[in-house]
C-alpha cells in the first residue's frame, strides 16, 4: 500500500502542478453549468436530472484526455522502463495511476457542489437523486478512466490513445441504450443492456443504489486494470 500511495501522491500532485489541470477544471465547470442553467428555469423544477444526463457525454472526452498520458507519455519520454525496474510491482503502478486520475476527476466533479446548493435555495431539492447522480458520475468516470489507461498502455502516442479511448468508451456506453437494443435480436438485448455503461449509470442517477450496479462498475474497473497489468507484464516475454 505504501508504494501505491507514493505513486498516487506523485501523480495527483503532477496534475495540479500543471496549468492544464486548472484549465480542465474550469472548462468542465463552466460548460456543465452553462448547459444546465440555460434550460433550468424553463422547466421550473428544482431537479438536477438534466445535469447528470449530459455529464456522461462531457466525460466521454475529458476522461480520455486525462488518462491518455498515463503510460503513453512515460513510453514517449523513455521513463517507462525506469519506473518498471524500480522495486514496485506492476499492479501497484497501475492502481496508483488509476487512483490518482480518479481522485482528480472526483475533485473536479465535487467542485460542482455549488449547483445543488444554489438550486436548494430556490426550491425543494430531492437530495436522493443528487447523491445518486454524483456517485454514478464518479463510477462512470472511473470506468472511462480505466479504459483510457488500458489503451494508453498499448501505445506511445497520446493522440491515438485519446481517440481510441473515446471510441471504446462511446461504444460501451451506448450499447445498452434503447436505440441499440431495438436494433439487435431480442435474445441479445438483455446481454447488451447489462454490458452497457449507460444502463447502470442511469439506474444509480435515479437515486437507486443497487448493489448489482456497484458490483458491475467494480468488476468493470477491475477487468480493465487487470488487462493493463497483463499488458505491462507481457514486456517480459518480448
Amino acid at each position: 500500500m505504501k508504494n501505491i500511495y507514493t505513486i498516487f501522491k506523485k501523480e495527483l500532485a503532477g496534475y495540479f502542478n500543471s496549468p492544464i489541470a486548472y484549465i480542465f477544471i474550469a472548462v468542465f465547470l463552466v460548460s456543465s453549468s452553462w448547459l444546465f442553467f440555460q434550460n433550468f428555469f424553463l422547466y421550473n423544477q428544482a431537479v438536477m436530472r438534466g445535469y447528470f444526463s449530459f455529464l456522461p457525454w462531457i466525460f466521454l472526452f475529458l476522461a480520455p484526455a486525462i488518462a491518455m498520458r498515463s503510460f503513453a507519455e512515460e513510453k514517449r519520454s523513455g521513463t517507462m522502463e525506469l519506473i518498471l525496474t524500480l522495486p514496485i510491482k506492476d499492479w501497484e503502478v497501475v492502481v496508483g495511476k488509476f487512483l490518482s486520475s480518479l481522485g482528480f476527476m472526483a475533485i473536479t466533479i465535487l467542485l460542482s457542489i455549488s449547483i445543488p446548493i444554489s438550486i436548494s435555495n430556490v426550491g425543494q431539492l430531492d437530495i436522493g437523486p443528487v447523491i445518486g447522480g454524483y456517485i454514478g458520475t464518479i463510477l462512470l468516470a472511473g470506468a472511462y478512466l480505466c479504459i483510457g489507461i488500458f489503451i494508453s498502455s498499448l501505445t506511445k502516442n497520446q493522440i491515438i490513445s485519446f481517440v481510441i479511448a473515446i471510441a471504446a468508451s462511446f461504444g460501451l456506453f451506448i450499447i445498452g441504450t434503447n436505440f441499440v437494443l431495438e436494433a439487435v435480436p431480442n435474445f441479445l438485448a438483455p446481454l447488451f443492456s447489462f454490458i452497457g455503461l449507460g444502463t447502470h449509470f442511469q439506474n444509480i442517477a435515479k437515486g437507486v443504489i443497487d448493489t448489482r450496479d456497484l458490483i458491475y462498475y467494480g468488476s468493470f474497473i477491475f477487468l480493465f486494470l487487470w488487462l493493463t497489468v497483463k499488458n505491462l507484464e507481457s514486456r517480459n516475454w518480448r
